[in-house]
């Protein structure tokens, strides 16, 4: 069974940073993984913000809203995919997730099978 647990999130004023972190355990190969993260704000559906595929050529995916801005990475060797967000908006205050799947669909909430519990990510302006 996977598991995923995300930390990093906090109160940060806008055009500020942050870095997120989500350790997957339970996971045969990570490497093979499709990592993604996610983000829902009060009162709205959970969104893509950005995803990534190691054995694609580690290609990286994007939201428009976010890109530029943000940059998703993992180590392998750590079972940990990160998310640094830099000029932090207010718009980006929401509770982020960390998803895997294990063959790549799509990059929305159908597209992931396991879940992480989110971590609270707050832009002040």
């Amino acid at each position: 069974q996977v598991q995923l647990v995300e930390s990093g999130g906090g109160l940060v004023q806008a055009g500020g940073s942050l870095r997120l972190s989500c350790v997957a355990s339970g996971l045969t190969s990570f490497s093979d993984y499709v990592m993604g993260w996610f983000r829902q704000a009060p009162g709205k559906e959970r969104e893509f913000v950005a995803g990534n595929r190691w054995y694609y050529s580690s290609r990286t995916d994007y939201s428009d809203s976010v890109k530029g801005r943000f940059t998703i990475s993992r180590d392998n060797a750590k079972n940990t995919v990160y998310l640094q967000m830099n000029s932090l908006k207010a718009e980006d205050t929401a509770v982020y997730y960390c998803a895997a799947a294990r063959y790549y669909r799509k990059y929305d909430v159908s597209g992931f099978d396991s879940w992480g519990q989110g971590t609270q990510v707050t832009v002040s302006s």
